[in-house]
């Protein structure tokens, strides 16, 4: 397969980006940048009529085999496919680097308010079990226990924050 991948792609690591080594189509000529980007927001590459996602294309790329786990994008950009922005990581390991969702209303992963008594709330998920880190009366005590926490558990540096913080290097 890699061979193949080769024949039809040439691939720069240092920009994540694929190009055609020979024209398919009207649509898709030698030189042209590959991929469509899905909905979201990963990019798709075909390799004789079968569809592959780019990140583990480049992984294949590199490394001349399919990674035996999913490829985390360690900057949350799905599609920045520098391989020094990817990572082989089991499901747990992928799970310690996600971005802060929109529905959380602290502003900080594991941290809520418990209005029934009136203190913050952390908590953390390790191996699939909620574990209870402590409730407190100010907010910034309860977001030390749960960075606390992430450090004590291995999360990565990115976990929890927004796109717009890790592009500005926050």
């Amino acid at each position: 397969m890699v061979n193949r991948l080769k024949e039809l792609y040439s691939y720069d690591k240092d920009s994540g980006v694929f190009t055609r080594n020979i024209t398919v189509h009207y649509n898709a000529k030698a030189g042209d940048i590959a991929g469509t980007k899905t909905k979201a927001g990963y990019l798709l590459i075909s390799v004789d009529g079968k569809q592959y996602l780019a990140h583990r294309l480049a992984w294949l790329y590199e490394y001349g085999e399919f990674p035996d786990d999913s490829i985390d994008h360690i900057n949350h950009d799905k599609a920045d496919n520098r391989i020094e922005n990817l990572r082989e990581a089991d499901k747990t390991e992928n799970a310690r680097n996600v971005l802060l969702t929109s529905a959380n209303t602290s502003g900080c992963t594991g941290v809520c308010w418990l209005k029934d008594r009136c203190r913050w709330f952390a908590q953390i998920k390790i191996d699939g079990k909620n574990k209870f880190l402590g409730s407190f009366v100010n907010f910034s005590d309860a977001v030390d226990a749960r960075k606390n926490a992430e450090v004590l558990y291995g999360f990565d540096e990115n976990h929890g924050k927004t796109l717009e913080e890790i592009n500005n290097g926050k």
